[in-house]
């Protein structure tokens, strides 16, 4: 389990100011989901579908609405997010329902079987979760999927001049320790043979958003709400040291991704795609 006096606290009203950005992928992802066989259900039960890392709880009704009719449950570390997902609780479509419940995705196993298990940006936060997937595929219905996007830009500026900034002799004795690596993810082809092998059919792929921000900083706007949130968090109790690192990052952010002629800032966005689905006679 993660040590909550360290975890990174989640603000989810920062984190949904760029909500149509960050759920676009989902939309995405559930479109591929859809374009096959629908998720299956265990005899006389509805569909039995699972959000992993289920943020504010918009996500899980957006999966609610794509399977009406299933039992959607989301999950997540972060009592932040939790109290904000819970105006979200209650019937969906179809005849559906949707609830959530806390768990650390380093530890959560389904416990009945499943049509279902998805991940919407999440994974890149749990350190060897390409070690869980057996168990998890093992928790799916014949003919089940699991599926997931995680951001594929860690070598990004945004990212590379966070952890040199960090790294800096004005900061390291302070934060040299608060990041995750430079891979928190793997690569398409790790991903590939890591889903394969549990004996999934595998359907892998990336795009990369070219991200309109608006805004002073909005680069800087967009990292307090996930890859940020470490620093933030160590700097809790110091917000003079705070507002004095974001000052050097944000100097460093706009340098990397100036505002154009129009106003906008540019940001593109690399996010990494997989649909596994276990066979039908499994």
């Amino acid at each position: 389990m993660s040590d909550e006096s360290t975890a990174p606290r989640w603000d989810p009203g920062q984190y949904l100011r760029h909500a149509d950005h960050r759920l676009r992928p989902l939309r995405e992802l559930l479109d591929r989901i859809a374009d096959g066989p629908r998720p299956p259900a265990a005899p006389g039960a509805p569909p039995r579908v699972a959000d992993l890392g289920c943020g504010p709880g918009t996500p899980t009704r957006m999966i609610a609405a794509r399977f009406p009719g299933a039992r959607v449950t989301g999950w997540d570390n972060s009592q932040e997010m939790l109290e904000a997902a819970r105006e979200h609780a209650g019937p969906a479509p179809g005849g559906g329902l949707v609830d959530f419940a806390r768990a650390d995705l380093a530890d959560w196993r389904p416990t009945e079987p499943h049509g279902l298990i998805v991940s919407n940006a999440a994974l890149q936060w749990v350190p060897g979760h390409a070690g869980r997937f057996p168990e998890w595929v093992a928790g799916l219905l014949p003919g089940g999927v699991l599926a997931f996007q995680v951001p594929d830009n860690f070598g990004a500026p945004g990212h590379v001049l966070l952890r040199e900034l960090c790294a800096s002799p004005r900061w390291r004795d302070r934060l040299g320790g608060v990041l995750r690596g430079p891979a928190p993810i793997l690569d398409p082809d790790g991903y590939h043979d890591a889903l394969a092998a549990t004996g999934c059919s595998v359907d892998l792929w990336t795009t990369e958003y070219r991200q309109l921000l608006t805004g002073p900083d909005p680069v800087l706007e967009w990292t307090r709400g996930t890859a940020l949130l470490p620093v933030l968090t160590a700097l809790a109790d110091a917000p003079e040291e705070r507002e004095a690192f974001l000052a050097e990052y944000a100097e460093r952010l706009r340098e990397a991704y100036p505002r154009r002629p129009d106003g906008t800032t540019v940001f593109p966005f690399r996010r990494l795609f997989a649909v596994a689905r276990r066979p039908a006679g499994a």
